[in-house]
């Protein structure tokens, strides 16, 4: 006897392949038939009229802490995602000195915007030392997700160099470059899925300092990338400004070459050069022609943020008359911010030139809406709709977020939407040598809200998208399922085949969608945080256990730390 039968849904099996009608048996946690399924079952899920795909494999998420202290990894258990890797941006936990955790409390904090005081009261800090013993405790712990974790950089090198590995003054020696080489290859032996690392400034810890990896060198990276791959799995995951750009190129070739290892790379739309992405995947697909296995991360929609008086930050946050009320409970800096003369004051006053080029461009501001529009045309920015009310930008900002008692979220793009429109980010999506990632769910608590990546990219691509040109089903689902999951290396999953896990989703295309974000108060401490729920999910399906029905946990927690690379 079966354990689940799934019958009557439209398989779209993340193989690429067309959609079918069929069953799918379930027995002892993987799939084992596909089609025509006669076997009586324990459980049965009627899937007439929904779709039937795999669990989405989510690869780029930063649950390093949220991990000890929340058995859901919400939010990205409510968007259909079966399996997390964390440990992205060479930012996490492990390894960790004892009493040193401090400062990587601040690094996420700064990089990931996570509120340091959850980090330090929910992390079970001196429960691991090394990486494999931070990878013990995950593996005594149970989840509505299955976890994957990789080794971050920032981390390692603050735990090999003391305060040096953070200061940007002084390079490791060889001897501790070959320590943290060993540490990483030992690591991964114990069941890391990879390395990570950042080289960008857009990462800083919140006292300010550049995250520790900015300023490695070729030799440290080398050094690392040569004691990796005696491991013979694991993948590294990079994100970087191309300052030198081919230099940049030349180093992550060579990583690559050095360590016989994969690579994925972050990649998206700037406005201050908004074609640069196209030769970046000009030179993944040379580096491939060449056979260095390198792909790119591209996100679903535009990297946005979401901007509020409970957010953090706004376009008024650095504004002197601002400044005096921040601390104020919401209701009441509302009732203040409605006095005529506090507003008269603010309107006169202008932002800090390091705030300016991000909350104060209104004419790349937007209202985000109920359900949310992540593809507004120019003429519904603020500037434009302030032109229209006759009324300065600013002053219609104010108005609107004033709105729902303080409650209200504008929208500023700020990758991947230069010309107001997402046809950039459909061209990555559909190149050869990219899969879905950088939604960071578990991070950017108070700015954005993109875990909700997985469904989007369905539901958008796949039938809600009106400006454009669309995805085929099929390419979407296999995007998210088979192409995310053998980029880390679990073949094991992604695809509705016998013999695999029985990661599965039930959706609902027509009711597939995003509820507003908004911000709750649920982290250790009080901590805040944005979350943005979805519809459309009948039932999610962890190693063959329903963990969620209509939206809502069973209870079941089936999730497990994968240790390193799995076979099909």
């Amino acid at each position: 006897m079966l354990d689940l039968v799934i019958r009557g849904g439209t398989i779209v099996d993340g193989s690429g392949g067309a959609p079918f009608t069929g069953d799918v048996g379930v027995r002892d946690g993987r799939i084992a038939e596909v089609g025509r399924v006669d076997e009586p079952a324990r459980r049965t899920l009627d899937a007439g009229g929904l779709l039937v795909t795999p669990g989405w494999v989510d690869v780029h998420t930063h649950y390093d802490g949220q991990v000890t202290w929340d058995s859901q990894l919400s939010p990205s258990c409510w968007h259909g995602v079966t399996t997390i890797v964390m440990g992205n941006c060479g930012v996490g936990f492990a390894p960790v000195r004892p009493g040193a955790h401090e400062y990587l409390i601040k690094l996420m904090e700064g990089v990931e915007d996570i509120p340091g005081t959850a980090l330090a009261e929910g992390i079970a800090w001196g429960e691991w030392e090394s990486f494999p013993e931070y990878l013990d405790a995950i593996a005594r712990r149970s989840y509505a997700v299955d976890v994957g974790a990789q080794v971050p950089h920032a981390a390692l090198r603050f735990y090999v160099m003391g305060e040096r590995g953070a200061d940007h003054e002084q390079a490791p020696n060889a001897a501790e470059i070959e320590t943290m080489g060993q540490l990483v290859r030992d690591a991964v032996r114990a069941g890391a899925l990879g390395f990570t690392t950042s080289r960008t400034k857009n990462h800083r810890a919140s006292d300010g300092r550049f995250t520790p990896s900015l300023t490695a060198g070729a030799d440290e990276l080398l050094g690392i990338s040569r004691i990796f791959g005696e491991a013979g799995q694991g993948v590294f995951e990079v994100v970087s400004d191309f300052a030198g750009r081919e230099q940049e190129w030349e180093l992550f070739r060579e990583m690559v070459r050095q360590s016989g290892r994969p690579m994925s790379i972050s990649i998206g739309q700037n406005d201050a050069s908004p074609e640069a992405w196209r030769g970046m995947l000009a030179a993944i697909s040379a580096a491939n022609a060449a056979g260095l296995p390198i792909k790119a991360q591209v996100a679903a929609r535009a990297i946005g943020l979401l901007l509020g008086f409970e957010a953090t930050v706004h376009p008024f946050s650095s504004h002197p008359s601002f400044r005096e009320i921040a601390a104020l409970p919401l209701a009441q800096k509302v009732a203040r911010l409605r006095e005529p003369g506090l507003r008269k004051r603010l309107l006169a006053e202008q932002p800090a030139p390091s705030f300016a080029a991000l909350v104060w461009q209104f004419e790349r501001l937007f209202t985000l809406g109920d359900p949310p529009d992540y593809e507004p045309p120019e003429e519904k920015s603020i500037a434009a709709e302030a032109a229209r009310l006759g009324v300065t930008p600013a002053e219609h900002a104010l108005d609107l977020l004033l709105e729902r008692d303080g409650h209200a979220l504008l929208y500023r793009p700020f990758l991947n939407y230069s010309a107001f429109s997402l046809d950039a980010v459909r061209d990555m999506l559909l190149h050869e040598f990219t899969v879905p990632g950088l939604g960071d769910a578990g991070a950017h608590c108070g700015m954005i809200c993109d875990g909700s990546f997985p469904t989007f990219l369905l539901a958008y691509w796949g039938r809600g998208r009106t400006r454009g040109a669309r995805i085929p089903i099929e390419t979407l689902v296999k995007g998210q399922t088979a192409d995310t999951a053998a980029l880390v290396g679990l073949h094991d999953r992604g695809r509705i085949a016998p013999g695999l896990r029985a990661d599965l989703n039930l959706i609902d295309l027509a009711r597939l969608g995003l509820r507003a974000p908004e911000i709750v108060y649920d982290l250790p401490a009080g901590g805040k945080r944005l979350m943005q729920r979805a519809t459309g999910y009948e039932a999610t399906v962890l190693a063959g256990n329903v963990t969620f029905e209509k939206g809502e946990a069973t209870g079941t927690l089936p999730g497990r730390l994968v240790r390193g690379p799995q076979a099909a």
